[in-house]
């Protein structure tokens, strides 16, 4: 992992999720928030948005499986990339992040636990080898502390996570940090 990418989410564990225009005004006016999540947009006005992340000082990562008008397939890690600017992504596709690896941008591998056997898969991520591996819902603190114990991959916590209470028990239970689009979180 470029340190970097480290360093800025281990300066405030506290990562802004935006889905829309007004989440990204709030968060490009917040000094603190240093690694912004974007999770909406299109391949018309995704540049647009990197941008303006980018021009704030803030490190913008683009959730590729929501931006309408790409595909999961490798290419669409190229087109954020070459046209869009993006720092890296995020993306529940493990062919997207190891595209993305091989293009020496910073990866987030995004896993939905939702029973067992997602839990046991979750655990076996390393081989694909992002940066870190976000787990949603991020509100399951025994999920955290066993996901963090079993794997060397750091550890974010996100969805669901809408009080101070949630994100300290991420914390507390081994998430690096947490992603949230709740603003009322991104003051902690």
């Amino acid at each position: 992992m470029e340190q970097r990418f480290y360093d800025a989410v281990m300066a405030n564990p506290i990562i802004a999720a935006v889905k829309d225009d007004k989440g990204l005004q709030s968060c490009l006016r917040r000094r603190e928030i240093r690694v912004v999540f974007i999770l909406y947009g299109d391949i018309c006005s995704i540049a647009d948005i990197v941008a303006a992340v980018q021009n704030a000082g803030k490190i913008a990562l683009v959730h590729a499986d929501l931006i309408y008008g790409l595909s999961p397939k490798e290419i669409a890690v190229d087109f954020l990339q070459q046209n869009a600017g993006v720092d890296g992504i995020i993306s529940t596709h493990q062919n997207l992040i190891m595209r993305a690896r091989e293009l020496r941008m910073y990866t987030v591998l995004r896993v939905f636990i939702l029973d067992s056997m997602s839990l046991a898969e979750a655990g076996s991520m390393s081989s694909v080898g992002p940066d870190f591996l976000e787990i949603l819902p991020g509100v399951m603190p025994d999920i955290i502390r066993r996901l963090h114990a079993a794997t060397k991959i750091p550890l974010l916590a996100g969805g669901l996570i809408d009080s101070k209470k949630d994100a300290i028990g991420a914390l507390d239970a081994g998430a690096t940090a947490i992603s949230t689009t709740n603003e009322a979180v991104w003051e902690m």
